[in-house]
């Protein structure tokens, strides 16, 4: 599979659930493997909120042949979600009525607009039902959203570190974030250097929640005494050019949080406890020990409302990072849950 994602054209308008619409809208995927003859060997993946389509980039444990979820074996597909910009329409997309980038004019949308995108690509696609669901994080929050509007066409899903609403302290989390971008007097200028200030304040926000308190003094301990120059300090700032660097555009960040915020599949179905109840497909449910931003205690509550459910807890220092960095002790898990 090529690094360059195929580009799906929607050449009609796409409405959004808070009241915009698109004129048009690009989806960028990827896929590796075949799909089979019976067309029952799908692998959906849901990135999270930085990464990508690609998983080379930031999962490629999964595409080895010692995966639980290996394309030797089946066909995976990994779509870039609405608002990224890795390819599929984002603030970075250029207005048809203005001939430039969107920018700040980009309408705001929200998870449930990320799964109306994925269902014109499953439907281009011609995908009738997914073997196996898998998100971490907020690619959770897109596998929790279709399994509870399309309850039969998931047999399983794997679903880590994750969770079917936005809790109070998730909430403040990106508050904080988008106060640090709101700082940055340029956050919604039509310029591509607009918020990086905000952007890069906004990471490092995001990164005390990402890790924690042990890996930190582990990871970044200075070997010698300092007044200044510390590596944590460094790391920090180091963590906010990278992101800049990789097209995170101020509106562009500040508007993927509020289409975070929106997750929440009890949303007019009666709660989340009653949304739960809809999910029809088998669920390995993982929660990490050390991660702080979702808790194993919420985990373990959401797991006693899903039907069929098998939970598990991963030793990790990494905390919620651990998602990413403990494929091992993942893919062990999936293979058990496999069978």
């Amino acid at each position: 599979m090529s690094d360059k994602p195929q580009i799906l054209k929607i050449e009609k308008t796409f409405p959004l659930e808070r009241g915009g619409e698109l004129p048009a809208l690009e989806i960028a995927y990827h896929t590796w493997g075949e799909l089979n003859e019976a067309k029952d060997n799908v692998v959906w993946v849901f990135h999270a909120l930085t990464a990508n389509s690609n998983l080379a980039d930031w999962w490629g444990d999964i595409l080895t042949d010692e995966s639980a979820l290996s394309p030797q074996k089946y066909f995976i597909v990994c779509a870039n979600i609405l608002g990224s910009p890795y390819g599929t329409s984002s603030p970075l997309t250029i207005n048809p009525e203005t001939g430039a980038p969107y920018y700040s004019d980009f309408p705001m949308y929200t998870i449930r607009d990320m799964i109306a995108a994925h269902q014109l690509l499953r439907d281009h696609l011609g995908i009738k039902k997914v073997a196996i669901g898998l998100g971490g994080s907020m690619g959770g929050f897109q596998a929790y959203e279709w399994a509870v509007q399309e309850p039969e066409f998931f047999e399983k899903l794997i679903l880590v570190v994750t969770g079917p609403k936005e809790s109070p302290w998730r909430l403040a989390v990106h508050s904080a974030q988008r106060i640090a971008i709101e700082a940055d007097p340029t956050w919604r200028d039509h310029d591509m250097r607009a918020g990086e200030h905000g952007v890069a304040a906004a990471r490092a926000i995001g990164m005390l929640s990402y890790r924690n308190h042990t890996i930190f003094n582990q990871t970044q301990a200075d070997e010698i005494s300092k007044m200044d120059g510390f590596r944590a300090d460094s790391y920090m700032r180091y963590q906010g050019k990278k992101l800049i660097d990789r097209k995170f555009q101020g509106y562009l960040l500040w508007s993927m949080t509020k289409g975070m915020d929106s997750h929440d599949i009890g949303r007019d179905r009666g709660g989340v406890e009653a949304a739960l109840q809809l999910i029809q497909a088998e669920v390995l449910q993982i929660s990490i020990d050390s991660d702080i931003l979702f808790a194993c205690d919420e985990q373990e509550w959401i797991a006693s409302h899903i039907p069929k459910v098998t939970y598990r807890e991963i030793k990790s220092l990494y905390g919620h990072d651990g998602f990413l960095t403990e494929f091992g002790k993942i893919n062990v898990l999936m293979k058990e849950f496999l069978g």
